[in-house]
């Protein structure tokens, strides 16, 4: 059986808390009163000092979704006021993929993000440490005769995004520079030349920037990642083909942390390894 003082803090906590959110929401206690559907006597009790009435939850249910607050917060089981589905819209979202470069949604994204490490697992090579004839060649067919300005755009955010305070770790697969460097699957009818350039360009921004910049090459056949990015503690982005699915929660994006971090930790290539392996790489271009 609750204890009167509990009883009595209780109810003050909900008193407190019920004032507050009709004070927020610029009502009245008729208003209230109204839209729950109990008489005014019943709020004005709620709310008279020294009170240790509590309403049943249909009650605190219909006062909290009319005021927009969560009932756990009316009755002092949470701190946070917004309603559950609330706090799960802010932390999850949806967002359009364009197949087109670096969009504004993600050139936000980094900016926010600027000062802190940023893990990146891209989907083909990374698009911030690519030539421009190499962008020319992978998203012209999209852009069609916009291209050369949104590639000059794009430039000039990678050289920003170079630039940030932010650290850089990128890890992807082992298969992937393999391809790239053959010209196979999706980097068909790269010219030897071009690969040879984009290479160099790689090496370039490695010697650079480095440790601010490092690169990891995961074996996929042990170890497998969808392509992920986690800008430090803020949030983390799983891209889906067409869409960005955003996470802001501080659970997952720790978890998606970690599973970069275990990229890293198992990394078939190191960052420091890294050079010497694109120098092979290069030297097998035919």
């Amino acid at each position: 059986m609750m204890r009167t003082s509990d009883k009595r803090d209780l109810a003050g906590l909900f008193r407190d808390r019920l004032s507050q959110a009709i004070a927020t929401r610029a009502t009245s206690q008729s208003a209230l009163a109204r839209d729950v559907g109990v008489d005014r006597s019943t709020i004005s009790q709620l709310l008279e000092p020294g009170s240790t009435r509590l309403p049943n939850a249909q009650v605190v249910a219909a006062c909290a979704a009319t005021l927009g607050v969560s009932s756990d917060w009316l009755l002092g089981l949470t701190d946070q006021p917004d309603p559950v589905e609330q706090r799960l819209a802010e932390a999850l979202r949806l967002t359009v993929a364009p197949r087109a470069l670096i969009d504004d949604t993600i050139f936000g994204w980094h900016r926010e993000a600027a000062g802190y490490k940023i893990r990146h697992v891209p989907a083909t090579l990374p698009d911030m440490l690519k030539t421009g004839e190499m962008l020319e060649w992978e998203y012209a067919g999209e852009l069609g005769e916009a291209a050369p300005a949104a590639i000059g755009q794009t430039l000039a955010r990678l050289d920003w995004m170079r630039g940030a305070r932010s650290d850089y770790e990128i890890a992807l697969p082992l298969h992937e520079l393999a391809t790239f460097a053959r010209a196979e699957g999706y980097y068909a009818g790269l010219s030897p030349d071009l690969r040879r350039r984009q290479i160099d360009r790689i090496l370039a921004l490695i010697d650079e920037l480095y440790p601010a910049l490092r690169l990891y090459l995961f074996d996929a056949r042990h170890v497998f990642s969808a392509p992920i990015t986690v800008f430090g503690p803020l949030m983390a982005v799983v891209y889906l083909g067409q869409h960005y699915l955003a996470f802001r929660d501080a659970e997952r994006v720790a978890t998606l942390s970690r599973q970069f971090d275990g990229l890293v930790r198992d990394a078939a290539v190191g960052a420091r390894e890294m050079p010497d392996h694109l120098r092979r790489l290069r030297d097998a271009i035919v």
